[in-house]
């Protein structure tokens, strides 16, 4: 089951020109994430455009990746499934 959003688990890493990077963590799976509503919290600091990387999973296999917020405000907040980052590991 999933955890759902912490606030105190979002970081921001950089912030220029209306535009924010942002770190996540969290026991959640990716698709969990990326389900509308998920950063609802977050709609007042989140901006369409902004990147969200992302470990999630944290309690099992991590993984990582990014989400790119595709709506944030009075309507609610949605992000797009995450690219996955380093999903293959051959040694």
């Amino acid at each position: 089951m999933a955890e759902g959003f912490k606030a105190r688990n979002l970081s921001v890493l950089a912030y220029a020109n209306g535009f924010t990077l942002w770190h996540y963590i969290t026991p959640d799976v990716a698709a969990d994430v990326d389900t509308a509503d998920y950063f609802l919290e977050a709609r007042d600091m989140l901006r369409v455009g902004d990147f969200i990387i992302a470990n999630t999973n944290r309690d099992a296999t991590m993984s990582g990746g990014l989400f790119v917020v595709a709506s944030a405000g009075a309507n609610g907040v949605d992000v797009r499934d995450m690219t996955a980052i380093g999903t293959s590991n051959t040694d």
